[in-house]
């Protein structure tokens, strides 16, 4: 069952358990305009994790007014699988790893 409009969830990858979170809200700075939301990933029991930065959506940058965000399982197992193929270790330490991935989480 998809965790459509939720903001948080558990993705199965490969038999591996990713928690997620969303981080961020599309927002808009002065400096940088709209800037896309972001996902937090963890895998379950690690230590380790990686931010996926999501373009701001194209309704926002033509004016038009923020809709509901709409996070299912399949775009953040995508992003998953795109964070570990960048090199992401979950089992490692350090600062959280960030990926900037498409409207899709590729």
């Amino acid at each position: 069952m998809a965790n459509i409009r939720s903001n948080t969830g558990t993705v199965s990858v490969d038999g591996t358990t990713y928690d997620w979170c969303l981080q961020r809200e599309p927002q808009h700075t002065d400096a940088d305009g709209w800037k896309g939301m972001t996902i937090s990933l963890f895998e379950r029991d690690m230590q380790r994790e990686a931010l996926l930065e999501f373009p701001a959506p194209k309704r926002l940058l033509k004016g038009l007014p923020r809709g509901r965000l709409q996070i299912d399982d399949a775009t953040v197992t995508r992003g998953v699988r795109a964070a570990l193929l960048a090199g992401w270790e979950p089992a490692s330490r350090g600062k959280p790893m960030v990926f900037t991935v498409d409207s899709e989480g590729n």
